[in-house]
Formats: structure tokens, sequence, C-alpha cells
């Protein structure tokens, strides 16, 4: 499988439409080259040897400064960008927030509270929506903060989902209070169901990630054109995602949790139409 076949078979795999074929192809590629750039960090993170991985991380802080500097990127990921950047005046700022996250992921393991959580997704998640604002020029303070609680919930929904795959990586990113709150331990999450206990933690997690993407869907109203199709996906899909989670009654270890096409769909229709 080649790079770019790797990048649209993850795509796919994604809760939201990264890309949907409803857009304008011009705006797919562009959206393709950021999710890309973002899924490349996210590898790195994850399947580098772990010697590697900071340096890896600083040849692609060094190459994005290339980029922006008008020079040729060496990394492929990087020079992807160049049209995207160029033709939008996207600052480099929100990509080298993602590469700071990635950083992170190396040196903090576990997140105390909620808002210790919160404060990684300000690197690791928001700075997508800032970028995806500004493909469809509509970046401004108003929808990037609204931008922030849905990609902020996007991204706790996926923490949800994958308890077991971050835990054999190293890392916990459910908040240790609510751990303890509902007593759980280190060996919950190498069950092959998950406990009642853990289901709670996720399930505090998930309600509170709900309460994020009702808050963030005003921006759905706040745009109009392919900029709406777009963001009411990523709000459909991760509502779909919710439901998905609650289903399966927050069992994230005993199964892959996934939303139903059907339901992303319908609920895709229903926020596109409604707004909410």
């Amino acid at each position: 499988m080649s790079s770019a076949e790797g990048v649209i078979y993850k795509a796919r795999r994604e809760n939201f439409p990264v890309a949907s074929r409803l857009l304008p192809r011009g705006y797919r590629r562009h959206l393709m080259a950021v999710y890309g750039f973002a899924r490349f960090i996210d590898d790195i993170g994850d399947e580098a040897p772990p010697a590697d991985r900071l340096r890896l991380l600083d040849v692609v802080e060094d190459d994005l400064a290339r980029l922006y500097a008008g020079r040729v990127a060496q990394v492929p990921a990087v020079g992807a960008l160049k049209r995207t950047v160029g033709e939008y005046g996207i600052p480099a700022e929100p990509f080298r927030r993602l590469i700071r996250a990635g950083r992170r992921d190396q040196a903090v393991t576990r997140y105390e509270s909620f808002e210790d959580l919160l404060a990684y997704c300000e690197l690791s998640a928001n700075p997508v929506g800032h970028i995806v604002l500004h493909v469809f020029g509509a970046a401004d303070r108003r929808r990037c903060a609204l931008s922030d609680q849905v990609c902020s919930a996007l991204q706790v929904i996926e923490h949800c989902q994958d308890v077991g795959e971050d835990y054999t990586r190293g890392r916990v990113y459910l908040p240790g209070a609510d751990l303890r709150r509902f007593g759980c331990t280190d060996d919950d999450f190498a069950r092959a169901k998950t406990p009642d206990r853990l289901r709670r933690a996720v399930a505090l997690q998930t309600t509170r990630a709900g309460a994020l993407l009702d808050a963030g869907t005003a921006l759905v109203s706040e745009l109009t054109g392919p900029a709406r199709v777009a963001v009411a996906g990523y709000i459909a899909g991760g509502r779909a995602t919710i439901t998905a989670l609650v289903a399966a009654d927050h069992d994230v270890l005993g199964r892959a949790v996934r939303p139903r096409r059907t339901r992303l769909l319908t609920t895709w229709l229903r926020v596109l139409a409604t707004g909410r």
C-alpha cells in the first residue's frame, strides 16, 4: 500500500467524513492534505521506533519552517501542504501545535482531570479545525472558538473508543480523577470485556463530549455552502459515534465500536438541514 493509499484507508476509518465526495474536488484535495499531515504526526508518535520519535518530529518541524520560508519541503506530508498553505494563507501555528501534541504524547502518558485532557486537545485536535476553517475562508475568532468545542469533542470520543489500544501503547487518556472515582485499576484496561466501573468512566467522558458537540453545533449556522456541509458531517460523525458507544453499553474493550453509516448519514442530513 502506497503512502497516499494508506492515508485514504485511514481517512475512511475515521468517525467522520474527512473529505466527503459531496464537496468539490478542490476542497477534498486540500482537506486530504491537511488530514495526511495530522495523520503523519500521529503515526510518528505511535509507530516509529520510540528512540526516533522526537527526532522525527524535529525533522517535520524543520521542514515545515522550510515550507513557510518558500523553500522546497523534503517530507512528503509537509510538501503536500504547499498548495493548500499558499492558496489560503494558512498560518504555521496550527501545524506547529500538532507537532507539539506529538511531543507531548512522548512525555505525558496520563491526564489527571478532564480540564487537563482538554488542554491536550488544544494541541492535538483544535488546530485541525482552525486549518479547515481557513481552507473554507471562514476562519474568525467566534467560528474558531466553536470549532474548538467540536474538535475537542471528537478527540475525546476517539479516546473513549480506543481505550484498549491506547493502553497497549502506554497511554491512558481517561482522566485519573474519574478512574479513581469509579474504582478503576490498570488491570481493567487489559481485560477482554470492559468492567462496569470502567464503562462508567467511559460513559462520563462520552456525556461530556456530547455536551461539547452540542455547544459547538452553532458553528453550522455560521457557515454556508461546502463549509456547512463539511462541518455538519464532522458533528454528525461525533453524534453517530456517541450513539454507537451508548448502544454498546460503553464496552470498548470487547469490540470495536464504530458508527453505523446509515446513522451517520441520517444525522448528517438533520444537522445540515436544521443547524442543530
